[in-house]
Parts: C-alpha cells; sequence; structure tokens
C-alpha cells in the first residue's frame, strides 16, 4: 500500500513558502502521493486546493498529486474544467481529480449554493464536467484546451453509500474518508466496491493530532493494507508525529 499526505493546515504565522517546504518534506520523506482538501467558512482556511498543488507541482517534482475532494457543487462546471486543465498543464500526467457532493453546509452557505440538493446535484455536474474536459465544449462555447489536457486527468469519486458502486463503473477510481468513518465501515465499502469491479481504492483523511499513538496508527494502517486498500493518505495536524516516524509505518 503507497503512502500519501495531505497538506496543510498551514497556520495563519507560517512563513511565506511554508506550503512548498512541506512539499519537499514529504516528498523527501518517500510518501508517494499530495493532496490537497477542499473547505471553505468552517473557522479556519486551507490553501485553496488549485493554487495548493501548482505549488506542490513545482517544489516536488516526482510525486503523484491529486483533490480529495474537491466539492464539486460549489463549482460552475465550465469554471471548474478551466482549473483542472489549467492544472493539468501545471502537473502533467502526475495529477488526479477527487470529486464529490460536499459534507458542510457552511461551505455551501459561503457561496449561495444549495446545500439540501447536493447529491442530486453532483451527477448532472459531473456529466457536464465530463462532456467539456472531452470535447472542449459546452452550449455553444469552445474553452478551446491545450492539446495535451484534452479529455482531462483521471477522475475518482469521493463518495459513501450508493456512490461507491457508481465510482466502481464510472471512474478511475474511489476515494473513501476515514475522517467520518470507521475503519470497519471503510473496510466492508472497499468490499461492495471491488465486488462491482473498482479499480483503484485511495483512504484518506486519516487525521493525526499531537496525541496520536504510532502503534495504533500502525495497526489501522496495516488493516487497510490488508483489506486491499491501494493508498492511504494521512493528514498531520499540527503538533502531531513527524513525516518519517508516519513514514516508517508503511513498508
Amino acid at each position: 500500500m503507497r503512502l500519501g499526505a495531505l497538506l496543510g493546515p498551514v497556520t495563519g504565522d507560517s512563513a511565506p513558502n511554508r506550503l512548498a517546504e512541506q512539499a519537499r518534506t514529504y516528498a523527501g520523506e518517500g510518501f508517494s502521493s499530495l493532496w490537497s482538501a477542499h473547505a471553505l467558512g468552517r473557522g479556519f482556511m486551507l490553501t485553496e486546493p488549485f493554487v495548493a498543488l501548482s505549488v506542490a507541482a513545482t517544489a516536488a517534482e516526482e510525486v503523484e498529486l491529486g483533490t480529495a475532494v474537491l466539492q464539486a457543487p460549489l463549482y460552475h462546471p465550465v469554471d471548474l474544467a478551466l482549473r483542472i486543465f489549467s492544472l493539468h498543464q501545471v502537473c502533467g500526467d502526475r495529477l488526479v481529480i477527487g470529486l464529490g457532493a460536499g459534507s458542510s453546509q457552511a461551505d455551501f452557505d459561503a457561496l449561495d449554493r444549495p446545500f439540501p440538493t447536493r447529491f442530486a446535484d453532483l451527477p448532472l455536474m459531473i456529466d457536464v464536467l465530463q462532456g467539456i474536459l472531452r470535447t472542449g465544449k459546452h452550449r455553444g462555447v469552445d474553452v478551446t484546451p491545450w492539446p495535451t489536457v484534452r479529455g482531462g486527468p483521471p477522475l475518482y469519486l469521493g463518495t459513501w453509500g450508493k456512490g461507491v458502486e457508481r465510482a466502481a463503473t464510472e471512474f478511475d477510481g474511489w476515494i473513501a474518508s476515514a475522517h467520518y468513518r470507521s475503519a470497519d465501515q471503510v473496510i466492508a465499502a472497499l468490499g461492495r466496491y471491488r465486488q462491482a469491479g473498482g479499480g483503484r481504492a485511495v483512504v484518506s483523511t486519516i487525521q493525526l493530532p499531537r496525541d496520536t499513538d504510532l502503534g495504533e496508527l500502525k495497526a489501522k494502517l496495516d488493516r487497510f493494507a490488508e483489506a486491499g486498500f491501494d493508498d492511504a493518505v494521512v493528514l498531520i495536524l499540527p503538533g502531531g508525529p513527524s513525516p518519517e516516524s508516519v513514514r516508517q509505518l508503511v513498508d
């Protein structure tokens, strides 16, 4: 099982270039992927994902880069397609885009978007987005993507419940959040994903606070590996364990 890391949070008093230093540190310790989450209006700030991954792409040239995950209903599909095309041009084939319905009403309130209909809005928005990534066109508008990025990067679905089967059949991979579900729930969903023919499976947002017990963490990571997850992505919080100590837990 490969080990990745979520970038941030970068605190308000952090020195300039802290995000680039973080990316270089994770890459230097052998983390295989770097990811950016999407959150706003929650009383703290995360670097906007397309900015964060652009910085990481230039600071760490070998690792995979991805969003885990973008709250797709918060975007207009043309705006999101242009952002994806642009980031794909910066990152090249290292980029993976994870998309989800969103989980926090505050984020939707901040942008005056409807929160209760997000699950119904998500498949409609993704269908339009996939069409723009494939053709570069939407309702008579041609965004004219560069030939090297036409088609876009792999799209992964961050989902739960019935969406797991859709991730298996309609997307390039699946991202499961370990923040909102127990290890048992995540592993059970993986079984459904594999049964539906799913490919790459990523368990993300494994939060590591100041009091993280590395022995317990290793046991959890081992369970995910034995269950068949291809990647685990940790989020080391301020004061949490060092990247080096976490990286040593996964062969």
